[in-house]
């Protein structure tokens, strides 16, 4: 199963949309999470033409993404894996038992909020942050990230610069 990750969007004023960088990957992908900061749910539509979209509403988030099914923190399984998301999983000090309270049983949490990409094993769980692919504040580039998800297995996590 290979899983596209998005977060930080900030539609309309740094997507007006889908930038072709990351259309490219979301080209034949088995589902999409985006972790918040969608900023207008049209930006889901737009995604859900590419793949199911599992989507967590974020700080810059109004009704409109949450009436979309964007809750504040979400439970799936993907391919086996268990997986929590939240949008802003608070400050880096912490953050491992933080997100394992959390999601107790997940083997992956994704988050956004800090536009700063991550991907560090915490307390026993994987903690993903695939930046911003439209607004990279103090990055280099644009960044999104992308999942295989192998028999209940995440096989292979990436993040990587669409801009």
């Amino acid at each position: 199963m290979r899983v596209a990750v998005l977060s930080d969007t900030h539609s309309p004023r740094f997507w007006k949309r889908c930038p072709p960088a990351v259309a490219a990957v979301l080209d034949g992908v088995d589902a999409i999470l985006h972790a918040g900061d969608v900023c207008l749910a049209e930006t889901l539509d737009e995604l859900a033409q590419f793949a199911p979209v599992h989507a967590v509403r974020g700080n810059n988030d109004g009704p409109d993404v949450a009436a979309w099914g964007a809750p504040d923190t979400l439970r799936l399984e993907l391919g086996g894996l268990p997986v929590g998301m939240v949008h802003d999983s608070g400050p880096a000090q912490g953050r491992g038992p933080r997100l394992r309270r959390l999601f107790p049983d997940a083997r992956l949490v994704v988050f956004g909020h800090s536009h700063i990409p991550w991907d560090v094993e915490l307390a026993g769980q994987r903690a993903f942050n695939p930046g911003s692919p439209t607004d990279k504040r103090r990055q280099p580039r644009g960044t999104m990230g992308e999942l295989v998800i192998i028999d209940g297995e995440l096989a292979a996590a990436r993040i990587f610069p669409v801009t």
